[in-house]
């Protein structure tokens, strides 16, 4: 999955190499993810990435994004926060009943993400902002529902993600992560250990292990859901209580 592109000095780099260039944050989860990314490095890594997003990642990652969108709208609820929106590529998606926020820390890609509202007239898409989604500036109690796509293993401390989406999603509400997790074990599970020691290479960490993003009490009453056909992805859908 790492993307080869010319760099502005004229040498070929990967977006993994972009994305690796600072270390592992260090914080206060008690698991922290291998996949922890310094913002400014995310930054970089999709600056150079947005243009071409869409035809690189957007298949892969297209029946993980379409079963998130299904079950937001299937939830109650209005207001939905859209955690690491990127491009925009679940917005038109979404039923136009639900009225969508979208965040993420790439400035390039919110403006493509904006084209996209415009050209296909999404009117239920009340704001896309730049914003960390680990210190986000909404008030307590702001969202129905919160779903983040494919940022879990890419934040710095997954942990912080979970509590300030806690805290911005009304009790009662949903938190819904889509994203890789590391299989707990059998053939899959030895294979994404061996994968890990070239994650440089493959500009993604297949051993990120979902113990990293919930502690053992959300653990527990989650409701966990492989996404079809292949079930490399999961969706993970917490009540907030």
């Amino acid at each position: 999955m790492a993307l080869e592109e010319i760099a502005a000095s004229g040498h070929r780099e990967t977006m993994s190499d972009v994305l690796n260039k600072c270390s592992p944050g260090q914080g206060d989860d008690p698991a922290p993810s291998r996949s922890a990314l310094d913002a400014e490095a995310v930054k970089v890594a999709y600056r150079r990435w947005a243009g071409v997003y869409d035809t690189v990642f957007g298949g892969v990652s297209g029946f993980g994004r379409r079963r998130a969108v299904e079950a937001v709208n299937a939830l109650p609820g209005t207001n939905v926060l859209e955690v690491g929106v990127g491009t925009g590529l679940a917005l038109p998606h979404y039923l136009k009943t639900k009225r969508i926020t979208g965040i993420d820390l790439s400035g390039d890609m919110l403006a493509r993400a904006r084209e996209r509202v415009q050209k296909e007239h999404l009117d239920n898409v009340d704001a896309l902002l730049e914003m960390d989604a680990e210190d986000t500036t909404f008030q307590d109690d702001s969202f129905d529902i919160a779903v983040a796509m494919f940022v879990a293993s890419v934040v710095p401390h997954p942990r912080r993600l979970l509590r300030e989406l806690k805290r911005v999603v009304k009790p009662g509400g949903h938190i819904l992560f889509v994203n890789h997790f590391l299989a707990p074990g059998g053939v899959r599970g030895a294979v994404e250990r061996g994968m890990a020691r070239a994650s440089r290479s493959l500009g993604w960490h297949p051993d990120f292990a979902m113990e990293s993003l919930l502690p053992p009490e959300d653990l527990v009453r989650a409701r966990i859901q492989p996404v079809p056909p292949a079930g490399l992805f999961t969706l993970v859908t917490l009540e907030n209580i």
